[in-house]
């Protein structure tokens, strides 16, 4: 698959992560990790109550929550989200 991008997220494209395990990473705008890759499995995918951020479920409780209005590119088996206020990068990718 190529790289696709997109302006904003697109809910049913992060669909596929769900109960799939995970490596999921937050970087800087250089690619440099502010944590390192976490494995993970992606229990759900929703909105937040005010609908400004996707929150990404990995159980009850704790979630990643992204930016609506972040740049989403797609390759592979790797999803990014870009959230330009930060400058920062959300970066969810399948394991092998």
């Amino acid at each position: 698959m190529g790289i696709i991008e997109m302006e904003s997220i697109d809910m049913d494209m992060l669909e596929d992560f769900v109960s799939s395990p995970v490596e999921v990473s937050i970087q800087d705008e250089q690619g440099n990790d502010k944590a390192a890759f976490l494995k993970k499995e992606v229990k759900k995918i929703q909105l937040c109550p005010d609908q400004t951020h996707v929150r990404i479920y990995f159980d009850q409780d704790k979630f990643l929550a992204v930016p609506r209005t972040s740049t989403v590119s797609m390759f592979d088996n790797q999803w990014t989200a870009f959230d330009m206020f930060s400058d920062l990068y959300y970066v969810i990718r399948k394991v092998r």
